[in-house]
């Protein structure tokens, strides 16, 4: 039975596949464009997004709650460091990097865990770093559905609390920490071809000198 449960774990785990994101390839091109080399991934989860990085050059480090995840991402030849921790809980270190990806991680946060992550984010930032968040949009179709938390916030199934953003979230909680610019995709279900593509907010910041 406890084997069972651990490879439904790690079955639901794994449930997007290993290809990279539509946002993970987008980044992925302009982390090469502005020739960042050193990245830190909060909530790397199992790897799929590290590996387009890793693959192109670009030194990754990542944090993850998940012990299973860290496991999962070994088993899959992650060889980086990676801290087993909350984001809430940063920095994990006192080092300065190049770059930042938050991949679908912020949404899950409360308002001030949300600041407090941003914050943390932009800390670790070196001079002329950029950091980019990609998060769920007020366009996705789970917005507004569930139990009602707060202003854009639900609790969409049972333990899954989203904040949706929309422009003006973007700058009320960006604005301070070098927003550049933002714009809206489709994210599309790799791994779930009947499903529709998720709209999805890349956010851009760049620590100026």
């Amino acid at each position: 039975m406890t084997e069972f449960w651990e490879s439904s774990f790690i079955e639901k785990q794994t449930m997007w596949g290993f290809e990279p994101s539509d946002s993970t390839i987008l980044t992925k091109d302009f982390f090469l464009e502005k020739k960042v080399k050193d990245i830190l991934i909060p909530g790397i989860g199992y790897g799929r997004n590290a590996k387009a990085f890793i693959d192109n050059g670009i030194n990754v480090t990542g944090i993850e709650i998940s012990e299973t995840a860290i496991d999962l991402a070994r088993q899959n030849g992650l060889d980086i460091s990676i801290y087993h921790g909350s984001v809430t809980d940063m920095p994990f270190d006192n080092k300065l990097y190049d770059g930042i990806f938050s991949y679908a991680l912020i949404h899950l946060l409360n308002n001030r865990e949300r600041k407090k992550f941003i914050k943390d984010c932009y800390s670790q930032l070196k001079p002329n770093g950029y950091m980019i968040f990609t998060t769920v949009s007020k366009k996705a179709p789970m917005f507004g559905k569930g139990k009602q938390l707060s202003k854009d916030r639900f609790e969409i199934m049972e333990g899954v609390k989203m904040f949706f953003y929309d422009s003006d979230s973007v700058k009320r909680e960006f604005g301070k920490y070098g927003l550049i610019e933002f714009e809206e995709i489709d994210e599309s279900n790799k791994n779930f071809k009947n499903k529709p593509p998720v709209k999805f907010i890349i956010v851009k910041c760049k620590k100026e000198l």
